[in-house]
């Protein structure tokens, strides 16, 4: 899917819509959500929040991104994902020295380097799946996860990579069940007291032509 695509939209449940792409406008409610839901990850290297919460709003791709929105275009679920390098979460280097200056930008590009996870050939690699408080429970995180398998499918990707962390069990929970398995856990000691994870699972899942039936937004 190419950046000068608008994003599409279908009603999946009531007046919920799911939109492939982020819709212009909603870049701000999208990094509200993401940084609820990885801020203590992301904090030292892009905090303090509201000044992480700019950056992440101002460098989203937008097509790179699935969401669902409630019945006011609230954003309410989100999933991103990178293909060929082009990931959700955007910013060079550049942007961020550019942001935070030389001094303090140097040692937040460095943590920022370790959540690197460049897709491999033939790979999407999940960018971060986060959904509203008020709103878990519901079955929008798979609605994202199906999506997200559909976008593979439609791009010729063979699986989809994502890593979670040992602090998130429900996320991984909800992987399992959409066909994700474990294939190595790295442990992070040093990142418990700063990020509040002690360890890092990587999971696969191999993308079938029946995925291609999940998707077709229109």
């Amino acid at each position: 899917m190419g950046s000068s695509q608008e994003p599409t939209e279908r009603y999946v449940s009531g007046a919920a819509r799911l939109c492939r792409g982020i819709p212009e406008g909603t870049e701000r409610q999208v990094a509200a959500l993401y940084w609820e839901a990885f801020g203590r990850k992301l904090a030292g290297a892009l905090g303090p929040p509201g000044r992480g919460r700019a950056f992440l709003a101002a460098h989203l791709h937008r097509d790179r991104g699935v969401v669902v929105l409630d019945e006011a275009g609230g954003v309410i679920g989100v999933a991103g994902y990178d293909i060929e390098g082009r990931a959700l979460l955007g910013g060079s280097a550049r942007d961020v020295l550019a942001r935070y200056g030389p001094l303090r930008g140097v040692p937040r590009l460095i943590l920022l380097a370790l959540f690197a996870r460049k897709p491999a050939r033939g790979e999407l690699v999940m960018d971060g799946i986060c959904v509203a408080a008020a709103h878990r429970g519901a079955g929008i995180g798979g609605l994202l996860l199906r999506e997200v398998a559909a976008v593979a499918a439609e791009n010729g990707c063979s699986r989809i990579r994502l890593d979670v962390v040992d602090a998130n069990p429900r996320a991984r929970a909800l992987y399992e069940r959409h066909g994700f398995r474990a294939v190595r856990t790295q442990r992070t000691p040093f990142l418990k007291k700063l990020m509040g994870f002690g360890a890092v699972t990587t999971m696969l899942r191999p993308v079938t032509s029946g995925d291609l039936g999940e998707g077709d937004p229109r």
